[in-house]
């Protein structure tokens, strides 16, 4: 699963999602695109399980881009724990996913076949996506 190599600060405070994605909001490598209509935090396993759905689909054709990168640590306590002590250990990586942004890109493989390898891969995301052509951005 993606994670950094290495980072400035162990923990992270949580922040906020507001507006749109001004960077990363058009496709740049590919002809298909998956563009997303709402805010989240993507999950570094929820970046993977797209991934090995897109590649199997597409069973080693074409060429996939993502866009996305988990750099955001996500700290949890322990279950049945009390308030106080300090702050949670970190849990896993998410990457701030904002309106408009695009998440994954495909290239290399036929409109048909694209589709329906990025159609899959939206199914395991969190959030409503769009499937976006190079020529509609």
């Amino acid at each position: 699963m993606l994670s950094p190599k290495k980072t400035r600060y162990r923990k992270m405070m949580k922040g906020r999602m507001k507006g749109v994605a001004t960077s990363g909001d058009y496709i740049a490598f590919g002809n298909f695109g998956i563009q997303a209509l709402e805010q989240c935090w993507l999950t570094a396993r929820q970046i993977e399980a797209a991934r090995i759905c897109m590649t199997r689909k597409i069973k080693r054709g074409g060429r996939v881009w993502i866009r996305v990168f988990p750099d955001k640590p996500v700290s949890k306590k322990p279950a049945e724990t009390r308030m106080g002590k300090g702050k949670g250990a970190p849990e896993f990586w998410a990457a701030v996913v904002l309106p408009g942004r695009i998440l994954f890109e495909m290239g290399g493989v036929e409109r048909n076949l694209a589709i329906a390898a990025l159609s899959g891969a939206a199914q395991k995301l969190p959030i409503k996506v769009k499937i976006v052509e190079a020529s509609e951005i």
